[in-house]
């Protein structure tokens, strides 16, 4: 009995090792139209780790459960988008698979998840959707402080596919986090990070559209700036099927890992019948 409870612990070790080990590698392949490419299978991926070729250990694609987390901006600045922040969410929030693990953090100064307490998930969309488009707008803006908030939530989550979206106008005036802080954090997980930008036609001094361009594009994800209504449900639901026609490769690095050092991620694809296809993932990772 000790010697076959011995081999089941080892056995257990090495299971948790491989899993601590592993990197996820969220990848969106479009064609020169923008078109996703479907039907793509792990030998036409090519996975690089700072320039060196990595085997693909995992790959998955097409529909599966799913991690998400909406940070929603609730800061005085808002109040005028409330509109189209009804279509943003009603387009973000169709009905999914009953395994998704959905939140949402609305923020203004101050950070709350609408989820009560003791529930860090739920897979009831329209439930969610209805208790975020009850909150006032409302005070400044900690826009790093909530993405941080939803990075760490998403960790409590089980799904492969892990995502942010956030609906802001992009401006931060009173977090007590840093960009470096937030970037930092992203790094160190395998979401990818999408924002809808909801801008003023004329410039306002709280907006900041580059600040959620950067928030993205290191995590593979995109920002979107919509500036009417259709466009506003048009890119919403862009970013909903993009979660939905994800791949998910994996793969284990052949040498140690510094778990201090930034790690560059490459993901090449190439198919017969496919030209220009382009690929859309995240820069890198930290250990």
């Amino acid at each position: 009995m000790i010697p076959l409870l011995s081999a089941i612990l080892l056995l257990f070790q090495a299971v948790i090792s491989v899993h601590t080990d592993l990197v996820a590698v969220p990848v969106i392949v479009t064609d020169s139209r923008g078109q996703h490419v479907n039907g793509l299978s792990a030998e036409n991926f090519r996975v690089y780790e700072d320039g060196r070729l990595q085997p693909i250990a995992v790959f998955q694609h097409g529909d599966a459960p799913i991690t998400l987390g909406l940070i929603v901006d609730r800061s005085q600045s808002m109040r005028p988008k409330m509109s189209a922040l009804m279509t943003a969410l009603s387009a973000l929030l169709p009905a999914g698979r009953p395994d998704d693990e959905l939140f949402a953090v609305d923020f203004n100064d101050a950070i709350s998840f609408t989820l009560p307490e003791g529930r860090p998930f739920t897979s009831d969309a329209r439930s969610l959707e209805a208790t975020l488009l009850s909150v006032r707008a409302e005070g400044q803006t900690a826009l790093y402080d909530a993405v941080a908030a939803g990075l760490q939530q998403l960790q409590l989550g089980h799904a492969e596919k892990r995502a942010l979206i956030v609906i802001s106008d992009g401006g931060d005036n009173v977090s007590r986090l840093k960009y470096a802080d937030v970037l930092a954090l992203a790094r160190r997980s395998d979401a990818v990070i999408y924002a809808v930008g909801l801008l003023a036609t004329s410039p306002a001094e709280e907006e900041d559209e580059g600040l959620l361009k950067r928030l993205c594009k290191d995590t593979g994800g995109v920002a979107y700036f919509p500036r009417t209504a259709t466009e506003v449900a048009a890119m919403s639901l862009q970013v909903a099927r993009d979660l939905r026609e994800q791949y998910t490769l994996g793969f284990t690095p052949a040498e140690p890992t510094d778990r201090h050092v930034f790690r560059k991620i490459e993901v090449k694809v190439s198919a017969d019948g496919h030209r220009g296809l382009r690929v859309r993932t995240r820069s890198g990772y930290t250990p």
